[in-house]
């Protein structure tokens, strides 16, 4: 994997420097990342399965993609570059929300992330990138939660965080 630095930030998404991503994550340190939520015109979300190589959350469903900006690079400006990156398609995001969230992994590194939640609609092919995704699929938000409720484990720390509240936001389909 090649080193890649992450925007440390306070808790008002204040920047305070830079640092390598498994650094920060090794020391817990808390810095920028962005979740994109896609849907198609049915109101059904898309879901990626993380591949079985990745440094964490490897083999995890998940929403449609998220990554941290790089230092310098505007964070939606980051998530719509990564988004073609990973699932192979573009599509006008808009931001939701943020929030914060910490969790530990057994691997030793902890995600501590200001999180920038963006939504788009989508009804095109998907290409998703297999170095990163091993699956995917479109999901109903009930299907999603009966997902949760009766198989935690097989989804992401940060996603059963995160779709909770998305689920309070209204979402365009248009």
């Amino acid at each position: 994997m090649a080193a890649t630095a992450v925007i440390l930030v306070d808790e008002q998404d204040r920047e305070l420097g830079s640092m390598e991503k498994i650094e920060a994550h090794e020391k817990a340190l808390l810095h920028r990342a962005f979740s994109i939520f896609i849907f198609n015109a049915k109101g059904e979300m898309l879901l990626q399965k993380r591949a079985d190589t990745k440094y964490h959350s490897a083999g995890l469903w998940t929403n449609a993609c998220c990554s941290h900006p790089a230092p310098g690079q505007a964070t939606l400006a980051a998530a719509q570059v990564r988004l073609q990156e990973e699932m192979g398609f573009t599509t006008t995001l808009s931001k939701a929300f943020t929030f914060i969230y910490k969790a530990p992994f057994g691997n030793g590194l902890t995600e501590y992330e200001y999180d920038h939640v963006f939504t788009g609609v989508y009804n095109g092919n998907i290409y998703p990138n297999p170095e990163e995704v091993s699956d995917w699929r479109y999901e109903t938000i009930e299907a999603i939660e009966a997902g949760i409720q009766q198989q935690p484990a097989a989804y992401t720390e940060w996603f059963k965080i995160a779709f909770p509240k998305l689920c309070q936001y209204p979402v365009s389909l248009h």
